[in-house]
């Protein structure tokens, strides 16, 4: 079976854009025909720059409702956890104290 793809034609601002681009690089005794095919092909990049990024803007909407789907049924699912203390914050202030009481210690001792 053949898939018939129904073409587009091109959006008046594309057009315009390909023929300034073209126009701009239009090299000293070009044709006004040469002009016009390099605007055709110009134009179409653009539509197929276009065609890449709303293909790439739909992956990525899918991407976000996939994962916002699957993060909405655990968060609506989970139940509360019983409340726990928080990490102990590891400090270096009683090794600190520790080293200096047991220095304290020495000196005393030593001082008698």
């Amino acid at each position: 079976m053949v898939r018939y793809t129904k073409s587009n034609p091109p959006s008046a601002a594309t057009q315009s854009e390909a023929l300034a681009i073209a126009r701009a690089t239009q090299k000293p005794g070009q044709s006004k025909e040469q002009t016009k095919l390099i605007a055709q092909g110009i134009q179409k990049g653009i539509e197929q720059y276009k065609k890449q990024q709303k293909a790439k803007a739909r992956e990525r909407d899918k991407l976000a409702k996939r994962n916002a789907a699957r993060s909405e049924p655990t968060a609506a699912s989970a139940v509360p956890a019983p409340l726990q203390a928080p990490p102990a914050v590891h400090s270096r202030l009683p090794w600190l104290l520790l080293a200096l009481s047991w220095g304290l210690f020495a000196a005393f001792i030593a001082l008698q």
